[in-house]
């Protein structure tokens, strides 16, 4: 057997595994954690009732319902398959695993995309929940409170204030570098910018609606600005035949 074939035969067999594994541990991590509010709802005496558990529902399905949709479909391009289950099983995926996937890639010399940085992603997203256990429980579990009481407050209230920009404008300047296309980066700025500073004050009920709506809006006029190809143009005439 060639090197060629049994690399086929091996990210065959990973796939068929993670197909089967990938839903199955999400399911899992998805009726544990609903084990736990349920129990917390109606199992402490708290008194909470049926209907406000369904209240609560809708009013936070309706604020992130539409994100539910996007990010899935935003992420997959860069992270692939395998990588997206793990993301999403583990969570914080902006703010600490899509970071750790770009760089990886980036220094890897591997475009978002193939197979190789699918791996890539897979393997770098290990690595940041490792890290991030056992930094959580170093410092948080052992020393949070003591480092926290050697900060001095005016440090933590700026961290506060700018820690998530900070952390979101390197997350964006990663992936600009990555994915290598000054046309869709131009086109994701400007239509950001018309976004937040355009729809969002002319209709302010859509605030929360405003990554879906970025996103949804570039995804549709990068295609139609995108850059056309021999292979565009061999396949429209066909497809209107048909």
């Amino acid at each position: 057997m060639s090197s060629k074939t049994a690399t086929l035969t091996g990210l065959a067999a990973f796939d068929r595994t993670t197909s089967i594994w990938g839903p199955v541990t999400l399911g899992l991590g998805f009726l544990v954690s609903l084990a736990a509010a349920l129990f917390t709802a109606f199992g402490t005496g708290l008194g909470i009732t049926g209907h406000e558990v369904w209240t609560a529902f809708a009013i936070v399905f309706a604020t992130f319902g539409i994100i539910a949709v996007v990010e899935p479909i935003a992420y997959y391009p860069i992270l692939g398959r395998s990588a997206m289950y793990q993301a999403f099983m583990i969570g914080n995926i902006a703010n600490k695993l899509l970071p750790a996937a770009l760089i990886a890639q980036t220094d890897l010399g591997e475009k978002p995309g193939t197979r190789r940085a699918e791996l890539i992603a897979g393997a770098a997203i290990i690595g940041a929940a490792t890290v991030h256990i056992v930094t959580l429980i170093v410092f948080v579990g052992f020393l949070g409170t003591w480092l926290l009481g050697l900060l001095p407050e005016g440090l933590i209230a700026v961290a506060r204030l700018y820690i998530l920009s900070a952390v979101f404008g390197a997350v964006t300047i990663q992936a600009i570098v990555s994915m290598k296309n000054a046309r869709t980066t131009i086109i994701a700025a400007v239509v950001a910018a018309i976004v937040v500073y355009g729809v969002i004050r002319i209709a302010p009920a859509l605030t929360n609606y405003a990554t879906a709506i970025s996103v949804i809006a570039v995804i549709i006029v990068a295609w139609f600005a995108r850059k056309r190809t021999a292979t565009d143009a061999t396949e429209a005439p066909a497809s209107i035949g048909h």
